[in-house]
């Protein structure tokens, strides 16, 4: 949280044992990082563990101690180290010796993947034999960190199998003290819970130890509790539904660094394309803006591979080297940075099921990017807890709390936008529709003014019926006849059922759009979907934007704080096309005003002084020129 962090990682794999450790500490050196997540131990240990059931890499030389050499290479050029386990998987010899330590299926086998076992986060391999383990590494090495990776009971395997859920003894024993029932055939709310509590009492068993045997040593995972830094991966896979999302390490950092204020967010940029093509890398483009995208939302700069930095495609590598020397040379602007963002959007709920909508919250992450509405994400309310966070509004699609309710009634603003019923009483619930292919119709145009060409919206989706209120603006069109050509919409019936409406509640303001318009704009991009949004939060919003500009929308910025200084982080998503990235396009003349005062501005990637103009209590300057990045100091 104190200092800037450029992290690689090298995924080693068994063979990768025998490394030259002076070798890759002179590569990362050249390369300007100065944290390794480096391997450690668990499937296979890169040092000469002494713990029974725990195995040397067959590949470690005799008399030597990979881990340990490495960290001394690593520690003499100031490099901090970060081992990482892997507790998911095991030997077979570990299953024939305790079989009550490993998954079990529904039909009672185990899972194997490549004569590797897999383990139980509920058995006494997690909660005991790690434990020995960590012991020993910890003990022995002054680490930086430890990161564990696969953290919990997987439901799938490498290869996309589904494996099913863990039937083993202690979870069957476990589910039933909690739940009072069976273990479900497939996972369900409960089943869920269950597996998000388990993991988190293994945590928190790890994170005592790890303070009480290196107190200055960070515990780095996949999730928010109990760690002290918060693991995400930027990935790519071939399978995976477009459309691609190009805000990925945006969206990973912004939410972690706004969910706990307090921990550092590292999200990997994933080198490789895919589980099956681990040495084949995604573009470099790709790579460049993840790492932008990082760094501009408070994040460290991190990227992975698989094996050493003797990569057979460089071409990953290749993009990044440019980013982290510059990263290194301005260091000064890459740490202890915080969003001075007034809006807040709520991302996904804690331990939230798989009917979660992603497809909403990335319409509305969307839109506020491309609208340049500065924002944080937050998938927890620790933001309404004391010292409360300001904010002049704050967004909701498929969680919308009960605590939303008091805090609009105490003078908070809030849009609440989905087919999601609300925690909290917002009317009377009349009927939910399902499935609409129809429309809304404006009713209100001068109300919509990015809605001056049109006054259809459609829908697809489901919508929530309630009470109609009077003059809404907004009302529901129901499915009609859209075929042949001769008869399409002849028998159109209008409504007065409300699509929109704005309300005061208390001291603050509630408004409700009942049907998932920010899905709809995530999947489709209509502009009517996109200006309905644009127009209410506007509307709601009650200083203005905290921040205009001509920017394109494919410019992305982020709004952050560092001490008495402001940091405008500008970053250029044109390259950005389909399932390709590409060299961004250069731009010229964004022109910017920000809802602050400020004495002088420079920029750092194109040194520069900046002229200031001042309108109110508004900043404006123009920024001459954008290529992939810029940021704009502001004192």
């Amino acid at each position: 949280m104190r200092e800037p962090i450029r992290l690689v990682q090298t995924n080693l794999r068994e063979t990768d044992t025998s490394l030259d450790p002076a070798r890759l500490a002179a590569q990362l050196t050249e390369f300007r990082a100065n944290v390794l997540l480096f391997g450690m131990g668990g499937i296979v240990a890169h040092y000469p563990t002494d713990v029974p059931f725990h195995y040397r890499s067959p590949h470690l030389p005799a008399g030597r101690d990979t881990f340990g050499e490495m960290l001394h290479q690593a520690q003499t050029r100031g490099i901090r180290v970060i081992g990482r386990f892997d507790f998911s998987k095991t030997r077979k010899q570990v299953f024939d010796a305790h079989p009550e330590w490993f998954f079990r299926q529904a039909g009672g086998g185990p899972v194997a993947y490549n004569d590797l076992y897999s383990t139980c986060i509920n058995s006494g391999y997690y909660r005991g034999q790690a434990m020995l383990i960590l012991a020993e590494a910890l003990e022995r090495y002054a680490v930086a960190g430890l990161f564990f990776n696969m953290f919990g009971n997987p439901s799938t395997d490498y290869s996309g199998r589904n494996i099913g859920l863990c039937h083993c003894d202690n979870c069957q024993r476990l589910f039933r003290q909690r739940f009072g029932r069976d273990l479900p055939s497939q996972a369900d709310r409960d089943y869920e819970q269950f597996m998000f509590v388990s993991s988190r009492e293994v945590a928190a068993d790890f994170a005592r130890l790890i303070r009480t045997k290196r107190p200055e040593a960070g515990f780095f995972t996949y999730i928010q509790e109990h760690t002290d830094g918060i693991m995400s991966e930027s990935n790519t896979a071939v399978r995976r539904p477009l459309p691609l999302w190009p805000y990925s390490a945006s969206d990973n950092v912004n939410r972690a660094r706004n969910s706990e204020t307090g921990k550092m967010a590292v999200n990997l940029c994933m080198s490789f394309v895919d589980f099956p093509w681990r040495f084949a890398t995604v573009p470099g483009p790709e790579v460049a803006l993840r790492l932008w995208q990082n760094v501009a939302h408070g994040g460290a700069a991190a990227m992975a591979m698989v094996g050493t930095m003797d990569q057979q495609d460089q071409q990953a590598l290749d993009a990044a080297r440019p980013v982290y020397a510059w990263l290194a040379k301005n260091q000064e602007y890459y740490s202890s940075q915080r969003s001075a963002a007034r809006v807040l959007l709520l991302g996904r709920p804690p331990n939230a099921g798989r009917g979660y909508g992603q497809n909403s919250y990335r319409g509305l992450f969307r839109l506020l990017t491309e609208q340049h509405i500065p924002f944080a994400v937050s998938d927890n309310l620790e933001w309404l807890e004391a010292p409360k966070r300001e904010f002049d509004l704050v967004i909701a699609s498929n969680w919308a709390p009960v605590a939303l309710d008091q805090y609009i009634k105490q003078g908070g603003t809030v849009l609440v936008a989905g087919a999601q019923p609300p925690s909290f009483d917002v009317g009377k619930l009349v009927r939910r529709w399902t499935n609409v292919e129809g429309y809304f119709r404006v009713q209100s145009p001068e109300l919509f003014r990015s809605l001056s060409r049109t006054n259809l919206l459609f829908l697809s989706g489901d919508y929530l019926e309630y009470e109609a209120r009077e003059k809404p603006e907004l009302t529901l069109i129901p499915p009609s006849i859209f075929g042949p050509p001769e008869k399409v919409h002849i028998d159109q019936v209008e409504t007065n059922k409300p699509g929109l409406w704005i309300e005061r509640r208390g001291k603050g303001r509630l408004a409700v759009v009942p049907w998932d318009v920010a899905g709809l704009y995530y999947l489709h991009s209509s502009p009517g979907h996109g200006g309905l949004l644009a127009d209410v939060i506007d509307r709601l919003l009650p200083e203005g934007r905290q921040l205009k500009t001509n920017a394109h929308p494919l410019v992305e910025i982020s709004l952050m704080r560092q001490g008495t200084r402001t940091l405008v982080h500008f970053i250029n998503i044109s390259g950005h096309s389909q399932t390709g990235y590409f060299p961004p396009i250069p731009m010229q003349g964004i022109e910017l005003e920000i809802a602050a005062r400020y004495r002088q501005a420079r920029t750092l990637r194109s040194p520069g002084t900046l002229q200031l103009n001042y309108s109110d209590n508004r900043t404006r300057f123009t920024l001459p020129a954008l290529t992939d990045y810029e940021v704009a100091v502001l004192e």
